[in-house]
Order: structure tokens, then sequence, then C-alpha cells
């Protein structure tokens, strides 16, 4: 425990440093106050995974906010890694909102910039974007480090948290994709989580040069996988997610699974995925988002041999 009473540390972390390739998992709060509902997800991810990502107002749905549903995880002694979107909050509010989730034991955040409010359920709402990821991801490490407010003020009890970004290797344009990692990276974070992956050609190539800059011995870097549940969910992702690259190869394979069995060749993809990216260099783990489908994350961690997970003091 530190000085002021709080849990130290992040567990996530402590697995990274002590060279362990990491397994984390995803899970969306609920559109509403269901707290039993939440907990029961949250069981199916418990040892499974070495932390949870806890959305906020993920495509610009109104859910119960990351802070909230993150300090309920950390009361159930799970491990939030606590996401933040730029889009709704301006300085004042992002700086109080970490020192509070700070000050609820919550010890991972992810810096982001959100999705714009025109593709949610409230498109008339106001964006704020009175800083942009680049600067979230700073302004923590300023708060961390340095124990200083934006205005140079000093904070009484610095916010000492694991400060990660997202990365997405297939948006456009692509040559431009790993200086934009590069960026995040000089500006404080200490870990990357990348966007869905299933072009994996594409996806070699990113980590090549990632390993060629240098980049995956200043940060760890973690590989996104999201099952495919249906030809319908690939195809909709293909056409429709901005920044996804889904091969035809992969929407003719799931087309031709025997007897419809589409979910279970999704899940072996994304195992086959696992087992590669456990082998590629500069890679130091898996962020699995199994969107709404956290009941299928222990069966595919057993497939995938990514249990037990290690145990650090």
């Amino acid at each position: 425990m530190s000085d002021n009473g709080l849990k130290s540390g992040s567990n996530l972390e402590k697995i990274l440093k002590a060279g362990h390739f990491a397994f984390t998992g995803e899970c969306g709060p609920p559109k509403g106050a269901n707290v039993e509902h939440l907990k029961e997800k949250f069981e199916h991810l418990r040892g499974i995974v070495d932390a949870v990502n806890i959305t906020d107002n993920q495509t610009a749905v109104v859910r119960m906010s990351s802070t909230a549903a993150s300090a309920i995880m950390v009361a159930q002694g799970l491990e939030p890694n606590f996401q933040m979107v730029c889009r709704d909050r301006n300085r004042l509010a992002i700086m109080a909102d970490i020192l509070g989730a700070y000050s609820l034991g919550i010890r991972n955040m992810l810096c982001l910039s959100g999705d714009h409010q025109q593709f949610g359920n409230h498109p008339e709402a106001k964006n704020v974007f009175d800083i942009d990821s680049m600067q979230l991801i700073a302004l923590v490490k300023m708060m961390r480090d340095e124990g200083t407010f934006m205005n140079g003020e000093d904070i009484d009890v610095p916010p000492k948290l694991f400060i990660g970004a997202a990365s997405n290797p297939f948006a456009d344009p692509y040559e431009f994709r790993i200086y934009r990692l590069a960026n995040k990276i000089d500006a404080g974070a200490d870990f990357i989580q990348t966007q869905c992956i299933y072009n994996m050609e594409r996806f070699r190539d990113f980590m090549k040069r990632a390993v060629d800059m240098g980049l995956a011995e200043k940060a760890y870097i973690l590989a996104g996988v999201t099952p495919m549940k249906s030809t319908r969910m690939a195809q909709y992702m293909a056409k429709k997610v901005p920044g996804i690259d889904v091969p035809e190869s992969l929407i003719k394979r799931l087309k031709g699974a025997v007897n419809g069995k589409q979910a279970e060749e999704g899940i072996r993809f994304a195992i086959e995925q696992i087992e590669e990216f456990k082998e590629m260099e500069g890679l130091a783990g898996v962020h699995l988002m199994a969107i709404e489908w956290e009941h299928k994350v222990p069966e595919i961690a057993e497939r995938a041999n990514m249990l037990p997970r290690p145990k650090i003091d």
C-alpha cells in the first residue's frame, strides 16, 4: 500500500516489466446503472486477463462512466484499464477525473481522442477536444512524474498511473501510422494497445518497422484481437468501420465454415493470431476485445495457451 492508503502500482505494469507476455481484456459499461450485469461480465474475465479495459462512451454512445465502472471493478478485486476520451471534457474536467480515478484505486489509464459524436446516439452534442490524445498522454505523464497541473501548480499526491495509448496500424495514410505511434511514445505512453488486427501481412510489416525504429524497446506494444462472430460482422467491419482492414480471404474463410459454424471459425482465427503474436518480435502482449462476448474469453485464453496467468506480488 502507498503512503496515502491506496493500492500501489499496476499489476499490468509489473507483468510487462517482469517480461511476461501480457493478456488484457475489455468490457463495455452498461447503457444504464445495471451494476449486477456489469459484475457478471467481470466474472468471465477474473483470473483470465491481467487487466480489463473499461470503455468511455465508446462510439459516442452514452453508457455508465468509465470511472464509475472502473471503481466497481476495483471493489470486485480486478484491475481496470480506465479509458478517457478528449471529446467530452475540457482540461479542468480531465485533470479532475484523473485525480478522481487514482483516488479510487485505478492504476492504468488509456488516453484516447474519442469517436466523433455524430456517429453516436446524441449527434447534436457539442464536442470539446480542448486537448487531443497526444497532449493528454503528455499531461498524465507531467502530473505523474513532475507532480504538477498543466498550469504549473503542485499536486499534493500525484497520480502514479501506468499510461497507455492506442495505435491504429491500418488507418490512412498507412505510411504515417508508425510515426504517429512514435509521437505517442515520445509524449509519454508506457504501453500501446492496437486497433483490432485482421490483415496479418500488413501488421507484420508495421511491427517490423516498429522494431527497426526502436519503438518496441521504448514502450510495450499489445496487439489487438477481436474474434469475428459471423460473415455479416466481417463484412460490416470491412465496409463501415473506418481504419479496419479485413482481407477478403478472411471473409471467404468465414463463409466457408461448415454447418454455419462461422463463430467457431472466427475464434479459430483469433487463436491462430494469438499464437503468432506470442512469437512476433517486438510484441509484449495481446489485447482481446471480445465485444459483448466476454463469456468466450476463458475458452479463447485456454485454447491459445495463455493460462494460467502469472502472479506478481
